[in-house]
């Protein structure tokens, strides 16, 4: 199997990213936006998801954190994309629950081609620290987005912010990690009764 890499640099008149990412990684890797929280969730994807990630951003924190989170999101979405390739020999679907104390939430992926993003989540506060809880959406829409991916993220229920946050992060690795992984059936195939994704 060939290397499973990609690496991004996105510079905008409002941020600045250099993200690399290895899909046959453990987990790690450093990542550097800006944003304390929002480096912990990015923790939660690469460890959960055994993807070796490091991100480099810098942006327009004066205003807030909006670019440089929806940024890094559409720039993981386009290492994935690049780093998949012809998604031959892929699972292609992953699914996850992950729990977290109260919270619980469910991702399911669909390596498709057809991006779109199904997003059910509520959160009792509009931060967490300093972070715009709705900054979650919006990273995950630019991810599907540029990985041209199907994602439906569901936070079933909770009561901390933090913890719901959490879960949605930590399944969508999980969920990413079996979605990617290959399946040695399948050869060279692709996994599509079209013979495209």
């Amino acid at each position: 199997m060939s290397e499973r890499k990609a690496t991004i640099k996105r510079d905008t008149l409002e941020t600045r990213i250099q993200l690399s990412l290895d899909l046959d990684g453990s987990g790690a890797g450093t990542r550097r936006t800006g944003v304390g929280f929002f480096d912990h969730m990015l923790d939660q994807i690469a460890r959960h998801g055994l993807f070796d990630l490091d991100v480099a951003a810098t942006g327009d924190l004066h205003i807030d954190a909006h670019h440089t989170v929806e940024d890094v999101g559409i720039a993981l979405g386009q290492a994935f994309a690049a780093a998949l390739g012809e998604k031959r020999g892929l699972v292609r679907y992953g699914h996850a629950f992950c729990p977290l104390d109260e919270a619980l939430s469910r991702v399911v992926v669909d390596l498709s081609g057809r991006p779109g993003l199904y997003f059910r989540a509520s959160f009792p506060t509009a931060r967490i620290g300093e972070f715009d809880t709705e900054l979650v959406r919006e990273f995950w829409q630019g991810f599907a987005s540029q990985a041209a991916v199907t994602l439906h993220m569901d936070a079933l229920y909770g009561e901390n912010a933090h913890h719901i946050a959490e879960t949605l992060f930590k399944a969508a690795g999980r969920a990413l990690r079996t979605a990617c992984s290959t399946d040695p059936r399948l050869g060279n195939e692709l996994p599509s009764t079209k013979g495209a994704l």
